[in-house]
């Protein structure tokens, strides 16, 4: 009988991750912040970002990081582990804009039983304001 195969053996390089889009709320980054404990009224206070040079309030960082972290366990499933996970805010994102996440296959080693990604957070412009790489270990 041969063994069954794993999903990681249909994984391939340049395989894209599906892509989730994300237009938070005020109230989003309200309890964000809340369950952070970040007072950094940029997120909550239009005039206090606006004296910082915002365009409006600001969608924060680790909310963005935490979507990218939860596009790889989504895709991943129940099928292995995020052993690594990494990602830079590179620029503001403001409240209204829609925001995609997603990412791209880079490497698999099947002896080892990884895969590599790279991540991005994209602005309406498209442009990535978040990259971010990752590595998950497959089960088996």
């Amino acid at each position: 009988m041969s063994p069954v195969p794993s999903r990681l053996e249909s994984v391939r390089v340049g395989d894209s991750l599906p892509e989730s889009r994300h237009t938070p709320t005020i109230m989003d980054l309200f309890f964000y912040n809340a369950a952070l404990w970040n007072g950094h009224r940029i997120h909550f206070d239009e005039r206090c970002a606006a004296e910082e040079g915002h365009d409006g309030l600001v969608i924060q960082g680790p909310l963005q990081g935490d979507w990218m972290s939860q596009c790889v366990t989504s895709w991943l499933g129940g099928d292995g582990d995020l052993v690594e996970f990494e990602y830079s805010n590179r620029a503001s994102a403001i409240l209204g804009e829609t925001l995609t996440v997603g990412g791209t296959v880079r490497a698999v080693d099947p002896a080892a039983g990884t895969v590599d990604l790279e991540l991005f957070v994209r602005n309406a412009a498209g442009a990535v304001i978040a990259p971010g790489a990752a590595q998950v270990r497959f089960d088996g």
